[in-house]
C-alpha cells in the first residue's frame, strides 16, 4: 500500500486551515468573500429547482404507484433483475387481476347465467383498463419520470460537487487574504526604526533580521493569494456555467410535462370510452332483468324518499299552484308576524314588510317551506323562514 505521509499531512493542514476560516466566519471574526448578486440568484434558483423537482418526482411516483408497500417484493425482484442485467418479467396489474378473477368466477357460476355473463363482460373491460393503465405507466415513466430522475441523479450531483469545490476554493482564498494581512501587519511592526539611545545594538540587529523574514513571508503570502484567486475565479466560472444550464433544464422539463399531460389525457379518455361501451352493453343485455339500473336520472337520488317523476301523485303536487283559486279554510288559519322584508319573485307570491301582521294557512300539495298569506284583498305564497307564527 502506497502511503504518502507528506500528502496526508498536507491534506490535513488544508482541512485544518479551512476549518479555522469557516469557524471564524461563523463567529464574525474574519472577512468572507461575497459572491455577486447574479451568482447568488443562480444558486437560489438552482436550489429551488432541485427541491421542487424532487417533490414532483416523488409525488408522481406515488400517483403512478399508490401503494408502494404492497409491492415491496416486486420492487426487490425488479432490483435483482436490474443488477443481473436481465429483463423484468411482465406481471398483471390490479385491474388485470380483477378481470381474471371475474372471468374465472364466471366459469364457476356458469357463463350462461345472468350473473356469469355479466362477470365475463365486466372482467373483459377490467382487463382492457389494466392494459391501458400499463401503457400509461410506461409512457409516463419514460417521458416524465426518467428526465426528472436524470436531473436529480446526474446534473444536480455535478452541480453539488462543483459548488462544494467552489466553497473550498473560497475558504482557501479567504485564508490567504487573512495570512497576507497578518504578515503585512507584522512586517510593518518589524520595520519600525528602533531608538538607538534606548535600544541595545543586539536588539536592533534582531529587528532588522525579523523585518527581512516578514518581508519574505509577505512575498510568499502574496504569491499564494494570486494562485488562490486564480483557482477561485476558474471554479466560479465553471460553477456559473452549470448553474446557467438550469434554464435548459426548465425547458426540457416543460416539454416532458406537456407529454405527461397528453399521456394522462389519452389514458382517461380511453378509460372513459371503455366504461361507456361496457355500460351500453350491460344496458342492452340486462334491460329485461334490471330495467333502468344504469340509465336512471343521475340527478335524482333513490335514497331521498322522493316519488318517481312518472308517479301521478308527484305530477299533481308539482303542478303550478293557482293562488287566486285558493280559498281560506274554515279552521286552521293563524296570525304571523313578518320578520324581514320580502320582495315577491312572481305574481304567485306576496311581498312582505317587516313587523307587519298577516293571516297564513296551509293548502294541500304546497311545499312545506311555503304558506299562503293574506293581507286585506292581497293573497300569495310567503316563505316560512320570513315569518314568526303567533298562537
Amino acid at each position: 500500500m502506497d502511503f504518502n505521509v507528506k500528502k496526508l499531512a498536507s491534506d490535513a493542514g488544508i482541512f485544518f486551515t479551512r476549518a479555522i476560516q469557516f469557524t471564524g466566519e461563523k463567529f464574525g471574526q474574519v472577512e468572507k468573500t461575497e459572491l455577486d448578486a447574479h451568482f447568488e440568484n443562480l444558486l437560489s434558483r438552482a436550489d429551488s429547482t432541485k427541491n421542487w423537482t424532487e417533490k414532483i418526482f416523488r409525488q408522481t411516483e406515488v400517483l403512478l404507484q399508490p401503494n408502494p408497500i404492497d409491492n415491496t417484493g416486486s420492487r426487490i425482484e425488479e432490483f435483482l433483475y436490474e443488477k443481473l442485467d436481465r429483463t423484468v418479467p411482465s406481471r398483471p396489474n390490479n385491474e388485470e387481476l380483477l378481470g381474471h378473477y371475474m372471468q374465472d368466477a364466471a366459469k364457476d357460476f356458469g357463463p350462461g347465467t345472468p350473473y356469469g355473463s355479466t362477470l365475463i363482460k365486466v372482467g373483459d373491460c377490467e382487463r382492457r383498463l389494466g392494459s391501458v393503465q400499463r401503457e400509461f405507466l410506461q409512457t409516463s415513466a419514460i417521458g416524465f419520470l426518467t428526465p426528472l430522475r436524470n436531473f436529480l441523479e446526474g446534473d444536480w450531483r455535478t452541480i453539488s460537487k462543483e459548488r462544494r469545490l467552489l466553497e473550498n476554493r473560497r475558504l482557501d482564498l479567504d485564508s490567504c487574504k487573512a495570512r497576507l494581512k497578518k504578515a503585512k501587519l507584522a512586517e510593518s511592526k518589524a520595520a519600525a526604526v528602533p531608538d538607538f539611545q534606548e535600544t541595545r545594538p543586539r536588539n536592533y540587529v534582531l529587528s532588522a533580521s525579523a523585518s527581512a523574514l516578514w518581508s519574505e513571508e509577505v512575498d510568499k503570502a502574496e504569491h499564494e493569494l494570486r494562485v488562490a484567486q486564480t483557482e477561485f475565479d476558474r471554479q466560479a466560472e465553471v460553477t456559473r456555467l452549470l448553474l446557467e444550464g438550469i434554464s435548459s433544464t426548465h425547458v426540457n422539463h416543460l416539454r416532458c410535462l406537456h407529454e405527461f399531460v397528453e399521456a394522462q389525457t389519452a389514458y382517461y379518455k380511453q378509460c372513459h370510452l371503455h366504461m361507456q361501451d361496457l355500460q351500453k352493453e350491460l344496458d342492452s343485455s340486462n334491460g329485461d332483468v334490471f330495467p333502468n339500473v344504469f340509465a336512471g336520472n343521475p340527478g335524482h337520488s333513490m335514497a331521498s324518499g322522493g316519488s318517481s317523476p312518472l308517479d301521478p301523485a308527484s305530477a299533481v303536487e308539482t303542478d303550478t299552484l293557482k293562488i287566486e283559486e285558493v280559498q281560506a279554510p274554515a279552521t286552521g288559519t293563524r296570525k304571523a308576524k313578518v320578520l324581514y322584508d320580502y320582495d315577491a319573485a312572481d305574481t304567485s307570491e306576496l311581498s312582505l314588510l317587516a313587523d307587519e301582521l298577516i293571516t297564513v294557512y296551509t293548502v294541500p300539495g304546497m311545499d312545506s317551506d311555503w304558506l299562503v298569506g293574506e293581507r286585506g284583498n292581497q293573497k300569495g305564497k310567503v316563505p316560512v323562514t320570513y315569518l314568526e307564527l303567533l298562537s
